[in-house]
């Protein structure tokens, strides 16, 4: 693993590529990213963009939601991969919640709320421009990050994420995740990556392997 402490300046002009780039997720309020986060888990966020609308037009707020059931809000969300999982879930923090200005947007207020995890909870303050406690990391980030040699390579995403806390600066934790993320899905894919467009590629491991 490259151990430099230049990588913020290596990483720059990843940032300057998607800083600020909105989640593919399509929400319109933090009700809406919070539900959605939550639906993400272990599927797309274009089936979630899918699903979305019918879903808020029935529940447009946590109050509709805290005054639903599991059984009434399944199926909205039928064709979301463990959806009754989710449904419990969503209920509970209706239920605990109450309403949409009670959402909190600190790391440990958001991960003691049912189906939000870490990587969840950094989404949502990224997206909220909430300060960062945290970096994204995502399937996508969980991937690139140790091929480009940010970090050694593991299937935990709370492990990369702890990774790239010790190694990047904090001033750029709120960005980078979401920057390598998008990184991922339109450049460095797991198969035939398009190594020649990426802004980063000097100084990526897999690159530099290819070359030589």
């Amino acid at each position: 693993m490259n151990t430099s402490n230049t990588w913020e300046e290596k990483l720059a002009p990843l940032l300057l590529k998607y800083k600020h780039k909105k989640h593919p997720l399509d929400y319109q309020n933090l009700y809406q990213l919070m539900i959605m986060v939550i639906l993400s888990a272990q599927d797309s966020d274009a089936n979630i963009n899918k699903v979305a609308p019918a879903l808020f037009e029935m529940y447009p707020n946590l109050e509709t939601l805290s005054v639903s059931s599991i059984d009434a809000l399944v199926p909205y969300i039928s064709k979301v991969r463990n959806f009754g999982t989710k449904a419990s879930w969503i209920i509970e923090i209706a239920q605990t919640l109450k309403e949409d200005k009670n959402i909190p947007l600190t790391m440990e207020e958001l991960t003691s709320l049912k189906g939000i995890g870490r990587k969840s909870a950094n989404v949502i303050m990224r997206e909220m421009k909430s300060p960062a406690e945290g970096i994204i990391a995502d399937l996508h980030v969980i991937r690139v990050a140790p091929r480009i040699g940010l970090v050694n390579e593991t299937k935990d995403g709370n492990k990369v994420e702890k990774q790239l806390m010790q190694v990047l600066s904090e001033e750029i934790w709120g960005e980078i995740g979401m920057a390598i993320s998008f990184l991922g899905r339109e450049i460095c894919r797991p198969t035939n990556p398009k190594c020649n467009q990426c802004p980063i590629n000097a100084h990526c491991n897999y690159f530099n392997t290819l070359k030589n």
